[in-house]
Parts: structure tokens; C-alpha cells; sequence
């Protein structure tokens, strides 16, 4: 776990236990009904789209309520992921070839970004996916994580979760 970037240091070794990740981020079609059946407000869009753009504008209470009303609703429990899983997925997990991101050396293959998406979001899945199959990792929208924020350890780690109170909470992805 860890990275190139002044907060992702030091490079350490992490084991996870399995899990499960969403092929793309939540939509603001898949959000929507989750505001309509609990009488929320639905999130701004920015003027940018609706439908299978990913959801924007989602603090990470709002995000942990639809993870439990998702779960509510399938019977199934669905949570946000942690640091650790989110990274692990993005690199491609026991998949991955080495890429710079997610799924690619190069950004545009996989990413929106700020060079190619008119500084908008764009629709999820359009982009190739990660070596998981997994869409939008490295761009598109901003992801919301479990944990809060703390600076990486420099021990191993097992299913490592962050402290148990902060000041931030973790995104990763880009936007």
C-alpha cells in the first residue's frame, strides 16, 4: 500500500481478506432512488447530467446511508470500502500488471480527467476498465472510503480500517 504522492508514504505491505467492489461508481440513477425512497434531497448535479454519471456532491454520511439502505433493501450488506481495499482494487488486486493507473500507463485509456472531459464528469464505464474489470478508478469523480484520514504506517498490516476518529475522511479516484 502506498505511492509516488507526499501522503501515501511510506510504501508498505498490506493483507486484505475478500471483498467485493462495484464494476462503477454509484449514479446519480442508482443515488436517486435511494433520495426517492427515503425523502431526501437529490444531489446537485453542477448542470453536467443525470442518469449514468457517476453521483457528485455526496458528503460520506450521505454515502453511508445509502450503503445501509442498499442493504436494507437486498438483504445483503454493503459498506464503503477501506483505504486499503479501494487501493488493492484500483492496482488490479492479484491481477494487476504494474500500471501507473488503473488499468493503463496511459491516463487517457482509463480516465477522465481534466484534459479530456470538458471538466465534467462523464458517464461511468466508457473508459477501459482495471485489470478486475473495474471502471472510473483513476478518474471521473472523487470516491468516498471508510476510514478516516491518518498518515500510512510503516509496519505490515492486516485489514487495516484507519483510526476510530479523525477530522477527514478518506477519498480516492480522481476527479
Amino acid at each position: 500500500m502506498g505511492g509516488n504522492y507526499y501522503d501515501w508514504k511510506p510504501i508498505h505491505p498490506v493483507t486484505l481478506s475478500s471483498f467485493w467492489l462495484g464494476k462503477y461508481p454509484v449514479t446519480f440513477e442508482e443515488y436517486d432512488r435511494f433520495c426517492d425512497a427515503t425523502d431526501r434531497e437529490k444531489p446537485d448535479d453542477e448542470g453536467w447530467g443525470l442518469g449514468r454519471r457517476p453521483v457528485i456532491n455526496v458528503s460520506w454520511d450521505d454515502a453511508q446511508g445509502y450503503c445501509q439502505w442498499l442493504s436494507r433493501q437486498t438483504g445483503k450488506t454493503y459498506r464503503l470500502p477501506t483505504e486499503a481495499e479501494w487501493e488493492f482494487a484500483a492496482r488490479g488486486g492479484i491481477l494487476s500488471k504494474g500500471f501507473q493507473y488503473a488499468g493503463s500507463n496511459d491516463l487517457g485509456e482509463v480516465a477522465w480527467h481534466k484534459k479530456n472531459s470538458g471538466k465534467k464528469s462523464q458517464l461511468v464505464g466508457e473508459k477501459k476498465p482495471n485489470e478486475l474489470g473495474l471502471h472510473d478508478m483513476s478518474g471521473n469523480v472523487s470516491e468516498w472510503c471508510g476510514d478516516w484520514y491518518e498518515d500510512y504506517s510503516t509496519g505490515t498490516q492486516t485489514n487495516p480500517k484507519g483510526p476510530t476518529k479523525g477530522t477527514e475522511r478518506v477519498f480516492r479516484g480522481g476527479s
